[in-house]
Parts: structure tokens; C-alpha cells; sequence
């Protein structure tokens, strides 16, 4: 981290090209530089498999974050993010994981965007941010920045944040589109028949009031459901509440999560999840889990809407989205053991149990390894994903991330 001393019109250049009196402010700076890569194998005739350039995705990739407090209780924030390849698609690779949003999902042309700038005013125990920014998935499950890909998704949302209650910690939004796969896009966030075209509306209470325990409850309401070319769609309201319990108290480290969510349309049948988790610490360097999630056969799925990928269940893996967030039931198996300074091993395997006509269950492995040396954090994963009736597509995930 460093801090400088500029100008408020150096800052206000920098985020929106506007030019300010100048005031001089306190900017502390921050980023993030990667590499990702990632290439796979799919069980069909013809597919040459792992490290051919045509089944290959990679990025290299630069984040620059611009804090500031504007005094009288303002703060200020911007992200810079810059995508590109060096090159790597000369012979290495076919497409990108991620682009920054002036060109076409998958395009190898270098992109930078703005995927943040946002300001925050706080008044007592309640805080208005204004602007794009993260939504975490803790307060809001359907519609949360996801940290799989290269850089996390962003939204333009208004976010207010109170804690006046005892034990309690409320949270409004009005969220309408953000950024996705491709970072810089501001088009409405689209997913699976769900979607917030019109914009949505969040009520998130989260209350630890009970011993060792937090329960979150978020209500949402959304528009264009199932939305087409030719239908304008139409309004949906949602329900997730999650709880978790862990306390020193308990045996073993043991913690317990529950979750439940409906979503509604308002002429759709409705789509309902459930789920469980529990895990242990068998050894000091060893943590168990077991989970088992639910959802039925709606008309919508149950999934992020702000990229359409990733989902708030417990089961949820590495690539196993589009098997577990609608009209299944899912198991899942964890193992976490750490090395010490050598990093940590992360075992999980699911078997989903697709109830649909379809009938193609899934069962996927994740084989995870994590490691921070000389500053950088690293990760290699190797993911299996062996289908009933659908060919079998294996992955392998590698990046780097240094953060500044």
C-alpha cells in the first residue's frame, strides 16, 4: 500500500476525466497484478485436449484502486482494471476468461475499464454508498461479486448500510446491471430466465442476537423475468435467509450452516432451495465438510444475477453450476489440510442427482492446491466432470496474483 498526497483534480482526471478546485486529499493506492490460465479436455472425437491452443483461455491482468477520504464523512473510491493476453494467443491460447468490456466476450484484443467509482457518506450508524462497487455474497446471495475469475464483478447499485439495532446489521440496495464477464459492460445483469433489467430492489437483516449463531435474511424484488426479444418479461420477488452456527463451545471446531431461498414470479411457478452443511477439524492441520442442497423444478434458477454463473449453494464448486442450481439434488464431500508455509490441499467431490427429463447427473472433483511465496499467492486446480449423458469436460486452472 502507499499513500501520496494529490490534488482533487489529479484524482477527479484520473476517474472521470472532470476537472475540480484543487483541494488536496489523502489517495492511498492499492492493486493487484495477475496471470490466469486455464485450458481443458472434452470426451468427444476429434478434441485435441489439455494445452491445445483452441481449448485455451489465459489473461494478464492489472488492477489499480484509488481510495480517498474527502473529510466531513465522505470517502471516495475508483478500480482501474486493465485485460489483456502479452501475446499469449499468438500460440498458447484461443480466448480470454475476461474482458474489460469495449469488445466482444472472448475477443484476445487488449481492454481496460472502470470497474469501480463509487462515493460513501456516513451519518451516524448509517453508511449511503453511491456508485459501482462489490456486493458481498454474505448480504446479498442473489446478487454478489464472484471471485472465481480473473477480477470480481462489479454493480452500479445504491447501498445503505445501518446498525442501530442491537446485534443487527441492515442493508438496502437498488442494484441495475454492473459489470459481468465483461468488466466494463454496463448492460443489465442476465441470467437463466432471471434477470434485473428494470433494476432490483434488497432488504438484507443479518443478527447475531442468538449465542454463536448469525442469521441473514435478504428479500429481493426483480424485474424481466424471463425476459425474450419478443416479451418484456416480468416482476419476480425473492426470498434467501442463510444461518450459520460456530462457537468455540462446540466440539471439534464444529460449524453448521443452513440455507433456504424462493424465487417468485409472478405468473411462473415459483423455484424453492434448500440446504445443509457441516464441518469439522479432525486434526489441527485438517478440516472435513459435508453438504446437501435441494432445488426444485421452478421456473427460474437459482443463480447469481449479476453474471448468471455462479450460485449461493452450499454444493457449489468449481464448474458444477449449470447441474445444481435448478431441479436437482447435490451431495458434497470437502476436505481441506493444510501445509504450513507450504500452502494447503483442498479435496471436494459432489454427485448431483439431476431430476429433470434430462437425467444427466454429474459428479465432479476438485483437486485444489494454494500457495503464497515471495508475495504472490498461486493456485492450481484440476477439475473432473464426468456426465451421464453429456460428454466429460475436465479443466486445469492456474493463476498467479500479486497484491500491492
Amino acid at each position: 500500500m502507499k499513500k501520496t498526497m494529490v490534488s482533487l483534480a489529479a484524482v477527479a482526471a484520473l476517474t472521470t476525466g472532470a476537472m475540480a478546485a484543487d483541494k488536496g486529499i489523502d489517495i492511498v493506492t492499492t492493486g493487484q497484478a495477475t496471470v490466469y490460465y486455464q485450458t481443458k479436455d472434452v470426451d468427444v472425437s476429434g478434441d485435441k485436449g489439455f494445452f491445445d491452443q483452441a481449448n485455451s483461455s489465459a489473461n494478464v491482468g492489472l488492477q489499480l484502486n484509488l481510495n480517498a477520504d474527502l473529510k466531513n464523512n465522505f470517502t471516495f473510491g475508483s478500480q482501474l482494471t486493465y485485460l489483456g493476453t502479452a501475446g499469449l494467443e499468438k500460440n498458447l491460447v484461443s480466448t480470454v476468461m475476461q474482458t474489460g468490456g469495449t469488445t466482444a466476450q472472448g475477443s484476445t484484443t487488449d481492454d481496460i475499464a472502470l470497474t469501480k467509482i463509487f462515493v460513501a457518506k456516513k451519518v451516524g450508524n448509517t453508511t449511503v454508498k453511491i456508485g459501482r462497487q462489490e456486493l458481498p455474497k454474505s448480504l446479498s446471495p442473489l446478487a454478489f461479486s464472484e471471485g472465481w475469475n480473473v477480477y470480481k464483478n462489479t454493480f452500479d447499485a445504491i447501498l445503505v448500510v445501518n446498525t442501530d439495532l442491537p446485534n443487527t446489521t441492515l442493508v438496502g440496495a437498488y442494484v441495475s446491471g454492473g459489470t459481468a464477464q465483461s468488466l466494463g459492460s454496463t448492460a443489465d445483469a442476465t441470467t437463466a430466465g432471471l434477470n434485473i433489467v428494470d433494476g432490483s430492489y434488497m432488504l438484507t437483516a443479518q443478527n447475531t442476537a442468538i449465542p454463536m449463531t448469525t442469521v441473514t435474511a435478504s428479500y429481493y424484488t426483480m424485474h424481466g423475468v424471463n425476459q425474450t426479444a419478443a416479451s418484456a418479461g416480468i416482476a419476480a420477488s425473492a426470498l434467501w435467509i442463510d444461518a450459520k452456527i460456530a462457537g468455540k463451545d462446540l466440539p471439534m471446531g464444529l460449524k453448521i450452516g443452513l440455507q433456504y431461498g424462493n424465487i417468485d414470479p409472478d405468473t411462473l411457478k415459483d423455484t424453492t432451495a434448500y440446504g445443509v452443511k457441516a464441518s469439522i477439524k479432525a486434526m489441527d492441520a485438517l478440516t472435513v465438510c459435508a453438504a446437501y442442497t435441494d432445488v426444485d423444478n421452478g421456473a427460474v434458477s437459482v443463480q447469481n444475477v449479476g453474471t448468471g454463473i455462479k450460485t449461493p449453494l452450499f454444493t457449489q464448486m468449481v464448474a458444477n453450476q449449470g447441474s445444481i442450481a435448478l431441479d436437482n439434488s447435490t451431495w458434497m464431500l470437502a476436505a481441506n489440510y493444510s501445509l504450513g508455509d507450504m500452502g494447503k490441499i483442498i479435496l471436494r467431490g459432489t454427485d448431483t442427482d439431476d431430476n429433470s427429463a434430462a437425467n444427466n447427473d454429474l459428479t465432479e472433483i476438485d483437486a485444489i492446491y494454494k500457495v503464497k511465496a515471495g508475495g504472490v499467492d498461486y493456485l492450481a486446480a484440476y477439475v473432473m466432470r464426468d456426465y451421464d449423458t453429456s460428454a466429460d469436460v475436465d479443466i486445469i486452472r492456474v493463476w498467479a496474483r500479486y497484491n500491492f
